[in-house]
């Protein structure tokens, strides 16, 4: 009965069905309204698998976007632990534009008058703009490459220095293994030979009495002195020779190059050497007579002709066939007659002549006139009468002597050599320059005219080193180059042999005395050049580059000695128009290191010990500023601040004195170190300038003073002596200890230099480490100490936390980057302390 009354009636529970779709039904459809009445939101029209990929594809996206914001979250941290703003980063480098150029401007449409003019105004501006830059480009660029040419230019130099070669065929590049001991001997030996010493001892007798004011001294014969010691015969004739050469009246030219092709000049050196010739001649006859008493069979009057008559006897002891117009006493005439002229004695050989005149025909009359003119040299008319005598009847004549005569005579046929008698070099070259012209009559013809260009040619270029075997005989190619007046080629010859580089060097340092000697006009030049604008028979030594090439060998182990010789270079200038004296100077003293030898030193009273530059001039300051400045340009600071203190010159010794203490403040002392040595070396120079009265410019002198205090204050705080550390900060007024001088002093930070600046992460560590010390102090204190007032020690603990809290703040107002994580450990001690 039960179950019966609590049974529901099917017809009923039909109709709760039906009612609860139904409300469920109305419900959807008014959802769907709602939903299309929200034009926002798109229609979903997937099935249950699209929904599912569309759900794994955002879900995959999530997870990258996710792990992105994870690195990017990772990269701030890091940065910002460098003190790198990620976010400031990222807008400026959104902000930047790939353009390379600035574009111009779209015009926009005519009917906008207002955009147009904008449009044209903005474009005006950037084209300004873009010219203003493209210039500014161009200059740097030309800037830089004229800097760049200039240091090629010295480093060409050095290197050419160090190459020694006649020219670029000569130049050996070849690798070699290093050695490891150094080419320069011991330190303290010279390097300098007993020849080269001997020369140097004469170069420093002839500077001192220049130096001194004196009469200008021989230099020839100072040399001559050295050969005279030396015992070697060929050095002695090279030094003959040299002061034969060179003793000639010179023609007052504006240059050098005009002296020497002044047509004066050329006879005159033409002359000269046709006496040496003659004379060296004349003793090989007497050594070689007396070295044949026995053959020679010398007797009669004395005089070259009684001493060539007993040379023949040696040198033709038989009658040779073929030898013309007879003969005196038992010798052939015209051999007679040559070999007084070969010995330079006319007179001699007018006696020859005089003693057979009858059997010479016109002869007599032709040599008379020869032997009265001042250069040798017929009037045109005899010239031509011998010279057509000589084609018509001599030509071809058996007699060698009579052809060489009449060829001397008369300067023709130069094409003929006369090897029968000229066997040797020295007689072919006398021959030679009998017959050198310099005066054209228009009579001649080119087989009869000779010129000493001509000939200078002929020796240098045709024949050359080759034809004269130099390795066996240099002192031969050497005089025969010297005598017919090309020096230069001469020397530079003589250069490249090791042995005889010191008299090549001598024998170009007189002709550079007498104004004799052709220089190249570039120092980058070759020791042996020519240059446009010469004559083609002209040479030039690079006179600057061959005494920089001999002193390198000894300048590091005999600087004074190298120092006599960069004297000559006292007028020479670079292509930069700098002196050659100061110049070599400023590089030996780097390169020697020896300042106080050569340049002095300060004494302790402040007087300065004379160096050896002060023999050459009174006023030694331009040569010490300018080693000075050199040894600034290659990062020597302390050695150019030494030499600048030596200059007087308190400005730089400042400054390079703070550039060199501004990296060392805040190391730790120790003995022999490099802050020890350079703290020694500033508080010198500050105790004498101090004592003196002397002062630098006053930014220059605050920042200096102001860095032997920052270290002070720095050996005191290594040295755990916080309170005395703090009072030396506390003093300096560098950093606020506390709030209300914290304007103030970011106010003054702007005026400090950057040697300063870069101290200042350091010194706010240091000064915060400090305070923090005296906190933990204090704390230690107060415990210990119990019956200490608790107002005191508050009071103290608060004090120390404002400072902390003024160095946090001074920190974040300074505009000035500090390095590292500063500000990290000035924030990390601040908050131990609260």
């Amino acid at each position: 009965a039960k179950l019966n009354e609590n049974k529901i009636p099917e017809g009923s529970v039909v109709e709760m069905d039906t009612e609860g779709f139904g409300e469920l039904l109305q419900q959807a459809e008014q959802l769907a309204a709602e939903t299309e009445g929200i034009s926002e939101l798109p229609h979903v029209e997937r099935n249950l698998q699209e929904i599912q990929q569309a759900g794994e594809r955002l879900r995959s996206r999530t997870l990258t976007r996710t792990s992105q914001e994870t690195a990017d979250v990772r990269a701030s941290v890091l940065l910002g632990s460098r003190g790198l703003d990620i976010s400031h980063i990222s807008q400026r480098l959104e902000s930047l534009s790939a353009a390379t150029t600035f574009e111009p401007l779209e015009p926009v449409k005519d009917t906008d008058i207002q955009g147009f003019l904008k449009n044209e105004k903005d474009n005006a501006l950037l084209s300004a703009i873009e010219d203003s830059r493209k210039r500014t480009f161009a200059m740097a660029e030309e800037y830089h490459r004229e800097s760049m040419l200039v240091e090629w230019e010295q480093v060409k130099q050095r290197i050419l220095h160090t190459l020694l070669a006649s020219g670029e065929e000569s130049l050996d590049f070849t690798q070699t293994e290093p050695g490891y001991i150094s080419d320069s001997g011991p330190p303290g030996r010279s390097s300098l030979d007993n020849v080269e010493m001997s020369y140097a001892q004469q170069i420093y007798k002839y500077n001192e009495k220049i130096v001194n004011g004196n009469l200008q001294p021989n230099l020839i014969d100072l040399c001559v002195s050295v050969a005279e010691k030396l015992d070697d015969k060929n050095i002695s004739d090279l030094w003959s020779m040299v002061k034969q050469m060179t003793d000639v009246l010179l023609v007052p030219a504006t240059d050098t190059l005009k002296t020497r092709c002044s047509m004066e000049t050329q006879m005159a050196f033409v002359r000269q050497a046709l006496q040496f010739l003659e004379k060296s001649y004349k003793n090989y006859t007497l050594v070689t007579v007396f070295g044949n008493l026995h053959q020679a069979q010398l007797g009669g009057v004395p005089g070259t002709y009684q001493l060539v008559h007993s040379f023949l006897n040696i040198r033709l002891p038989a009658p040779i066939p073929g030898l013309q117009d007879g003969e005196v006493e038992g010798h052939p005439v015209w051999a007679l007659i040559y070999y007084c002229l070969r010995c330079g004695d006319l007179i001699a050989a007018m006696q020859v002549v005089n003693r057979v005149q009858h059997q010479l025909g016109e002869f007599k009359n032709w040599f008379q006139e020869y032997i009265h003119s001042e250069d040798r040299r017929l009037s045109p008319g005899s010239e031509n009468k011998v010279r057509l005598h000589y084609r018509r009847a001599l030509r071809n004549s058996t007699d060698p002597y009579k052809r060489a005569v009449y060829c001397i005579i008369g300067r023709c046929d130069i094409t003929d050599n006369q090897s029968e008698i000229a066997d040797k070099t020295e007689d072919y070259l006398w021959l030679k320059l009998s017959q050198v012209c310099f005066e054209d009559d228009g009579t001649s013809s080119p087989q009869d005219r000779l010129t000493l260009p001509q000939l200078q040619k002929q020796l240098l270029e045709d024949y050359g080193e080759s034809h004269f075997a130099v390795n066996q005989q240099p002192f031969l190619y050497f005089q025969v180059l010297f005598l017919t007046a090309q020096f230069e080629a001469a020397i530079a010859f003589l250069f490249r042999i090791e042995r005889l580089r010191c008299h090549a060097v001598h024998v170009a340092l007189v002709l550079f005395e007498l104004k004799l000697l052709l220089k190249s006009s570039g120092q980058s030049a070759q020791l042996l050049s020519q240059e446009a604008g010469d004559p083609p028979y002209m040479r030039r030594l690079n006179f600057i580059r061959l005494l920089m090439l001999y002193t390198r060998k000894f300048e590091s182990t005999d600087p004074r000695e190298a120092l006599q010789y960069f004297y000559f270079l006292r007028d020479e200038r670079d292509s930069q128009g700098e002196n050659m004296f100061l110049r070599c100077v400023s590089e030996l003293v780097i390169e020697s290191r020896e300042f106080d030898t050569l340049l002095g030193k300060l004494e302790k009273d402040g007087s300065r010990k004379p160096g050896v530059i002060d023999k050459f001039t009174r006023d030694t300051k331009p040569i010490i500023s300018k080693v000075a400045s050199v040894a600034e340009s290659k990062g020597l600071f302390e050695e150019a601040a030494n030499l600048y203190y030596l200059a007087k010159n308190s400005d730089k010794v400042m400054e390079l004195m703070n550039k060199l203490l501004s990296p060392i403040v805040s190391q730790i002392s120790a003995p022999q170190s490099n802050k020890e040595r350079l703290k020694n070396m500033a508080l010198s120079i500050a105790e004498r300038y101090r004592a003196q009265g002397i002062s630098a410019e006053k930014s220059i002198n605050s920042t200096f003073y102001l860095l032997l205090d920052l270290i002070t204050f720095f050996d005191e705080y290594h040295a755990g002596q916080v309170d005395r550390a703090f009072d030396i900060i506390e003093r300096l007024k560098l950093v606020p200890l506390s709030q209300d001088s914290v304007e103030e002093r970011v106010a003054a930070f702007r005026n400090f230099s950057d040697d300063i600046r870069h101290n200042l992460s350091e010194v706010l560590l240091a000064t915060m480490n400090i305070l923090f010390t005296r906190y933990k102090r204090l704390k230690r204190t107060a415990t210990a100490t119990p019956a200490r007032p608790q107002r005191l020690t508050e009071d103290r603990d608060s004090q120390l936390r404002s400072q902390a809290r003024a160095l946090i703040t001074f920190a974040g107002m300074i505009p000035y980057r500090m390095s590292g994580d500063t500000n990290a450990r000035l924030v990390q001690m601040e908050v131990l302390m609260n």
